[in-house]
């Protein structure tokens, strides 16, 4: 099967020294062993350029440039491989919130057959601002703003450290919490912390977390005392399976022993200053910082909408899930008939 051979330069520069001397078209084909349609195609697509300045003259260079300039245009593949995947790609980056790496995954699930990488959506996110800001027009809200963090630059994850001292009186260190905890293998170990909107509101937000399935539950205190917290504690994880909780040295946290008796399991605490002994719940804080912005009066905020951000955060697909939802895993461990206590 024969295959076509795009014409180079030095073809182009026999072609314009063939028509300079009045050598017709099919001529000049059989003097460089080309068809005459294709001289009849080059010349029409290369010859309509800068008329003013070549008098509609053929020039090897120039048409040398655009053909390459045309090649380079048609491998450019489709933004995000499919129209399909690109418009599940912006769905539930922008309608839902979703992070690159759970519309990845997730993809695999909805859609059997296709896939896509999060440094993909990553690239395609980024370098769309990019050329926005280097042509100098912005005419929508970039793409950078629907991710967690909203940056407008990608950042190397990095640590940080803090020093460890301190502790609330009475607290059972979380270095007497079972190492097991640590592995995720048993559903029933939650962290909780409290979150704050204005430091003048008398309301306070209450985020539990199920450490293996990351089921959340948001809690609005009508105030900031410990009594309080502990009332939401107990109401909100007694229908849940449970074998531990760990908080901070917060003062809200004061009647974790009534918490104990109530629940029938022990409190631990993190050390003073070390909010990574607690992770699932502070990366379930930047999560809810999303819809509730750092700022935001959270006496403003309605019961409805909380319940709406906790619906929201637990129908979002994880990839520790293999991309299920927190509720559909939930679901699966309610419906076993028996759960065991121990650690």
């Amino acid at each position: 099967m024969k295959t076509y051979k795009q014409l180079n330069l030095a073809e182009r520069e026999r072609i314009y020294a063939l028509l300079t001397q009045g050598v017709s078209m099919r001529k000049i084909a059989v003097e460089i062993g080309r068809s005459h349609t294709s001289l009849s195609r080059e010349l029409r697509r290369n010859i309509k350029y800068g008329i003013e300045y070549f008098s509609n003259e053929y020039l090897p260079c120039k048409a040398e440039a655009l053909a390459v300039k045309r090649r380079r245009g048609q491998r450019k593949k489709a933004s995000l491989k499919s129209p399909s995947i690109y418009r599940y790609v912006r769905k539930h980056l922008i309608t839902d919130g979703w992070s690159p790496e759970t519309i990845a995954g997730r993809l695999r699930i909805d859609h059997p057959g296709e896939s896509i990488t999060k440094e993909t959506i990553y690239r395609y996110i980024y370098s769309r601002q990019y050329k926005s800001h280097r042509e100098g027009v912005v005419k929508t809200k970039p793409l950078s703003s629907y991710l967690p963090l909203a940056r407008k630059k990608r950042m190397k994850l990095n640590g940080r450290k803090v020093f460890r001292h301190g502790k609330i009186p009475f607290a059972v260190s979380i270095e007497k919490r079972a190492k097991s905890v640590l592995n995720r293998k048993r559903v029933g170990h939650w962290e909780t912390d409290n979150i704050i909107g204005n430091q003048t509101d008398n309301t306070a937000l209450s985020v539990t977390v199920e450490r293996k399935i990351l089921y959340t539950l948001i809690t609005k205190l009508k105030d900031r005392r410990a009594e309080t917290k502990r009332d939401a504690l107990i109401d909100r994880i007694i229908e849940y399976p449970r074998r531990t909780l760990t908080a901070d040295n917060g003062k809200e946290n004061t009647y974790h022993q009534e918490i104990t008796d109530a629940l029938g399991i022990p409190v631990y605490f993190c050390h003073a200053y070390a909010s990574w002994e607690k992770p699932t719940v502070e990366n379930m804080n930047g999560r809810i910082r999303r819809y509730i912005p750092k700022g935001m009066s959270i006496d403003t905020i309605s019961e409805e909408a909380i319940l709406a951000v906790e619906f929201k955060l637990n129908h979002t697909p994880r990839k520790c899930l293999s991309f299920l939802t927190p509720c559909e895993k939930m679901q699966q461990v309610l419906h076993k008939p028996h759960w065991c206590t121990s650690q």
